[in-house]
């Protein structure tokens, strides 16, 4: 979708250098290249007092552990990590922080043969269109890393143990155990949707803020996605903090992911998908 959506005053610190963008009392977010990680813990949470949702692209540790030192100090470790899935830019350092931090990994029950090793997501589809990231595509890693000896399923009632307060809402389409995390009105989705056309390069490097359903070249069930932004509209969040593009808040951003979630099928599933994966036309 091409409507512009006012972004937090710190997503514009973000963008202009700073290392961690504090949303509130105890989110901030970290991007790493192409993709976000989030922390969750008020900057004073210190060793093992906060969450790492989700583990950036390869080559992106050492950034990671420097924007975690910023926020929570020297040598501060997580608790835990929380994957919303388990793709290639999500997971690109998860071993070698999972090691060097000691720490368990929690994720979708279906999302467990992507990281224990034991089977690759489908290969991307570079026919969507949108630009060169989408004809890149094949390129990018499918197959799965390895934290079995560390992985945990999320239970089945949605609670996230490492994050009391917070509840995982099954958002299948991107991946099939896809989730996003709540808490009253602060959502974090990953990429059931996200606020950059994340196809194109260039809108991958202005990070303009606008809407737009899940990256279509790695999307392989669209009738599953579409129901999932439906669902997050009808959430009503106020801050929302996704996999890519810039976090953004407040009404406007209400009435995008309506408008998104109405017209799916129009503006976010490839016109070249298959009717049973959701694209009527």
């Amino acid at each position: 979708m091409t409507q512009q959506i006012p972004v937090t005053p710190d997503a514009v610190a973000a963008a202009s250098g700073k290392a961690v963008s504090v949303l509130s009392h105890d989110l901030a977010y970290k991007r790493c290249a192409i993709v976000n990680v989030v922390l969750v813990g008020p900057p004073d949470a210190g060793d093992r007092g906060w969450v790492l949702v989700d583990a950036g692209v390869p080559g992106s540790r050492h950034a990671i552990e420097a924007a975690a030192a910023e926020r929570f100090g020297p040598g501060a470790r997580p608790k835990a990590i929380v994957l919303t899935h388990g793709h290639f830019d999500h997971v690109g350092v998860l071993e070698s922080l999972a090691a060097a931090w000691d720490v368990p990994v929690w994720a979708h029950p279906l999302e467990r043969p992507y990281l224990d090793g034991t089977a690759s997501y489908p290969p991307a589809d570079p026919g969507v269109g949108g630009g060169l990231m989408a004809l890149l595509s094949p390129l990018y890693p499918t197959k799965p890393v390895d934290v079995g000896a560390r992985l945990h399923d999320l239970p089945a009632d949605g609670s996230v143990p490492p994050l009391p307060g917070w509840r995982a809402i099954p958002t299948p389409g991107h991946t099939p155990g896809h989730v996003s995390l709540l808490r009253g009105r602060d959502l974090i989705v990953g990429d059931a949707f996200v606020t950059t056309a994340q196809e194109s390069a260039y809108a991958v490097a202005t990070q303009e803020p606008e809407l737009h359903g899940p990256p279509r070249y790695f999307t392989p069930d669209w009738t599953a996605a579409r129901t999932s932004v439906a669902a997050l509209a009808a959430l009503e969040p106020e801050l929302v903090i996704t996999g890519h593009g810039r976090p953004l808040h407040g009404p406007a951003l209400r009435e995008a992911l309506h408008t998104l979630a109405d017209r799916f099928d129009a503006v976010a599933v490839p016109r070249h998908a298959a009717p049973d994966q959701g694209a009527s036309r």
